[in-house]
């Protein structure tokens, strides 16, 4: 069986390789982002999760796309200072990828297969969280903020679940 476990992606900073297999046991959330759209202060709360649960194990995952009304133009040096200076950033942000349509990243594929054809990226900030077991637990509506008591309250339990 596949799980989110199997995948891997560029770090935008051209860093070491994402590798989500080092995350095995680990909850992720992970996020197709954009700088230029209307959701982008969603950073803020994506950041605060991140502080907030990341000693519990919590890993939230930036994948910047330009799929959606070309929201996301710019350049990996560009979306890392954007994301850095006006946000303060410090979660893992992968490099620009596709998370639509023949072209998309075989991960958001494989989430697209996962969630159905409602859970598929309909707009940046679509937010998918993987169990400790590498599986989709939940997904959420780019509307839905990373806030929203839903989203905090399947975070918290998907930390609280152990992997049998």
């Amino acid at each position: 069986m596949i799980t989110a476990y199997d995948f891997h992606l560029s770090a935008l900073n051209g860093g070491v390789p994402i590798d989500l297999g080092a995350y095995r046991g680990r909850p992720l959330l992970i996020v197709n982002t954009a700088s230029a759209c209307g959701f982008t202060p969603q950073y803020t709360a994506l950041q605060a999760l991140w502080d907030e649960h990341k000693a519990a194990g919590l890993v939230v995952l930036g994948v910047p796309s330009n799929d959606f009304g070309a929201q996301e133009p710019g350049s990996a040096t560009e979306i890392t200072s954007f994301c850095e200076t006006k946000f303060r950033v410090t979660f893992p942000l992968a490099e620009k990828r596709h998370v639509k349509g023949p072209e998309a990243d075989p991960l958001f594929k494989w989430l697209a297969d996962e969630a159905g054809l409602l859970g598929r990226p309909w707009w940046n900030f679509t937010k998918y969280l993987i169990g400790r077991d590498g599986r989709l637990v939940d997904w959420f509506f780019c509307a839905t903020p990373p806030d929203a008591r839903r989203v905090r309250g399947a975070v918290v339990k998907a930390l609280a679940r152990l992997v049998n």
